[in-house]
């Protein structure tokens, strides 16, 4: 049974708690990495000597409604609980050009229009096991087909043996599963899930 809570839109009114999710989590990221367009080191620097600018963007993404901070959030009361990042793929070009999927025969050849992804998950340290991914997973099937979607993509990580709540910072495979996802690249560490809406 999936947790019940109110899953909203993303929206300016949630900029505060947006940022006290990520604070709680020690997360200096604010969601910026798929934007970033420096490399490993200048991120690096970013994350740990200046994530003030990481958060800034996010406020400025938020307060403009861009694609960029495109998702859902679970709250309860003031509090967010969690956040998902439903954003067009055309907004994560820097996601599907790391090498894990670049050259994959399942992401060739597909008209972009239409495509969205599941760009990260993030769950309130508080509120993990709670099953709070799993309705942020679910309800991003409805969310991305009001959005104009035809398609939903997302790439949760695969480790052998018991994964830590932070590595699942792409969401839970069983999650994806559980939402009527399908692995149409199922093999190794970096499988992809999609969804037809």
């Amino acid at each position: 049974m999936l947790t019940i809570l109110p899953l909203e839109p993303a929206n300016p009114h949630h900029v505060e708690g947006l940022v006290a999710l990520f604070d709680a989590s020690s997360c200096p990221c604010y969601c910026r990495y798929w934007h970033f367009s420096g490399d490993k080191n200048a991120w690096l620097e970013r994350c740990y000597v200046n994530a003030g600018r990481n958060e800034a963007e996010l406020r400025q993404a938020i307060a403009a409604h861009s694609d960029e901070a495109s998702g859902l959030v679970a709250c309860s009361g003031e509090k967010l609980l969690g956040w998902i990042k439903i954003a067009p793929s055309r907004s994560m070009r820097k996601f599907y050009e790391q090498r894990y999927y670049r050259g994959l025969p399942v992401l060739q050849g597909r008209p972009a229009e239409g495509v969205f992804a599941v760009g990260c998950l993030l769950v309130h340290p508080e509120h993990r096991g709670r099953r709070v991914a799993h309705a942020l997973i679910h309800e991003s099937v409805s969310f991305a087909k009001l959005r104009g979607a035809a398609v939903l993509e997302a790439f949760p990580r695969r480790t052998e043996g018991r994964v830590s709540d932070e590595e699942h910072w792409m969401g839970p495979e069983p999650a994806f599963l559980a939402a009527g996802f399908t692995a149409v690249s199922p093999e190794g560490p970096y499988p992809v899930y999609r969804r037809e809406l």
